[in-house]
C-alpha cells in the first residue's frame, strides 16, 4: 500500500526542489564592451546609496540604465582606486527603462573603486521601486 504512494511523492518533491533552485534572475542582451557592474534598488525618499566595485579591470565610461520607475538623481560620485574623485554635475530624471548619458572617465581608462548615487524613484510607492543597473565600459588598449 505504501509504495503506490512512493513514486507520487517522490515526483512532487523532486518539481518542488527543481522549482525552488532555478533562477529568478532574467537575462539581457549587454552591448559590446559594456559590463554589468552592479545594481541597486532605488527607495521614494531621498535615498544615498554606494555601489563598491569588485573588479580591477579598467573603465574608460559609465552609464546606467532605470528599470520599472522613473528615478531623480541628484549627485553622482565616482571615486577611482587612487582615491582621486569625478563628481560630474548631474540634476536630471531618468526615466523607466531608458540610459543615463555616457559619463567619459578618460582616454586611458581608469579603475572604478566606487559609485555614489543621491537619488530617488518617482511617482507611486505602490508601484514598487525603481532599479538601477550600473555599467562600465571596459578600457581596450589601443593597438597600432
Amino acid at each position: 500500500m505504501l509504495k503506490k504512494y512512493i513514486i507520487p511523492v517522490a515526483f512532487i518533491f523532486l518539481l518542488i526542489f527543481n522549482l525552488s533552485c532555478s533562477s529568478s534572475r532574467r537575462t539581457m542582451a549587454i552591448e559590446e564592451g559594456w559590463e554589468l557592474l552592479g545594481e541597486l534598488k532605488v527607495d521614494f525618499a531621498r535615498d544615498k546609496d554606494q555601489l563598491d566595485i569588485n573588479s580591477s579591470s579598467k573603465y574608460s565610461a559609465i552609464r546606467f540604465k532605470v528599470e520599472n520607475r522613473e528615478v531623480k538623481i541628484r549627485d553622482l560620485k565616482i571615486v577611482f582606486s587612487n582615491l582621486d574623485k569625478l563628481e560630474p554635475a548631474i540634476d536630471e530624471v531618468i526615466s523607466a527603462d531608458q540610459y543615463s548619458k555616457v559619463i567619459d572617465l578618460g582616454v586611458d581608462g581608469k579603475e572604478v573603486r566606487s559609485i555614489e548615487f543621491k537619488y530617488r524613484s518617482t511617482g507611486n510607492f505602490l508601484k514598487g521601486r525603481a532599479h538601477v543597473l550600473i555599467f562600465g565600459k571596459r578600457y581596450v588598449r589601443p593597438t597600432y
